[in-house]
């Protein structure tokens, strides 16, 4: 009984430190990867370009001017309704930044290449459509501003509406 309890009792620690360190990272921001493609994947870039560049015909949707913010939801995503309101009010706040939101079950093709695992995941797109910033779970505007700031080019960009 006494090592029954024990056991559960170090389960229940090793759970609570994984939980506090999967938490922790939900929503921050990393670099993204720069990968080459190897193997035609259907419908994807052909082999030699880099899986991490994204289009307008990817998308379905225009890349933004200096930045576009991208965001992998699925249509039963409660963290993805938050992560909609925040891209969508840092992008009406920065000229020349769009946000594209993508539904992953639709877009498989897309999720594959990108190494999607979970939703929401945001990417952070420069003017080129190439993958800067990435995170997954629901990111703070603070964050999203940062990762913005890393594809900007200073002094380009003003708040929307003045000055």
């Amino acid at each position: 009984m006494t090592g029954g309890l024990i056991a559960l009792a170090a389960a229940l620690a090793v759970a609570s430190v994984l939980g506090l360190a999967v938490r922790h990272r939900a929503g921050r921001f990393r670099a993204g990867r720069v990968r080459p493609v190897t193997s035609g994947i259907p419908g994807g870039p052909a082999a030699g370009s880099r899986a991490d560049v994204l289009t307008e015909a990817d998308l379905g949707s225009p890349l933004g001017q200096q930045a576009t913010l991208v965001q992998f939801s699925t249509a039963f995503c409660a963290p993805c309704r938050p992560t909609r309101q925040i891209l969508g009010q840092v992008a009406a706040m920065v000229d020349g930044v769009t946000h594209v939101e993508v539904d992953a079950a639709e877009r498989l093709d897309l999720v594959r290449r990108l190494r999607i695992n979970s939703t929401p995941t945001v990417l952070v797109l420069g003017p080129d459509g190439a993958v800067a910033k990435r995170a997954v779970g629901v990111p703070r505007k603070a964050d999203v501003i940062a990762a913005l700031g890393s594809v900007i080019e200073p002094g380009i960009t003003a708040p929307a509406g003045g000055e």
